[in-house]
C-alpha cells in the first residue's frame, strides 16, 4: 500500500511539472482508481463478514469500515492534489 502511495505522490509531482488540465484530470483519476479498489477490498470484507458470526463478524464489518475510510481519504487527496495542479496552472 504504502508502494501505491508512493507512486501515486511521483505521479501528482509529475503532474504539478505539466501544469495543464489533462495533468490534473490523471492525478485525480490516479487518486480515483486507488479509491475504487479500496472500496472493493470493503465490499469483500463485507461479503465475507455476511458468512461469519459474533465477534468475527463484528471485526469483519469494522475492517470494512475502516477500508471505507481510507477510500474517502484517498478521495479527498485526490480532490487536494488536483487542486493543487489547477493553482499551479493559474
Amino acid at each position: 500500500m504504502k508502494t501505491i502511495v508512493s507512486v501515486l505522490g511521483l505521479a501528482s509531482l509529475i503532474a504539478l511539472a505539466a501544469c495543464d488540465s489533462k495533468q490534473e484530470n490523471q492525478v485525480e483519476n490516479a487518486y480515483e482508481n486507488q479509491a475504487d479498489a479500496i472500496d472493493n477490498q470493503a465490499d469483500n470484507m463485507e461479503a465475507m463478514a455476511d458468512n461469519l458470526s459474533g465477534n468475527a463478524e463484528a471485526a469483519a464489518e469494522n475492517a470494512a469500515d475502516a477500508l471505507e475510510n481510507k477510500a474517502d481519504a484517498t478521495r479527498e487527496a485526490g480532490e487536494a492534489a488536483g487542486d493543487a495542479v489547477e493553482d499551479k496552472m493559474n
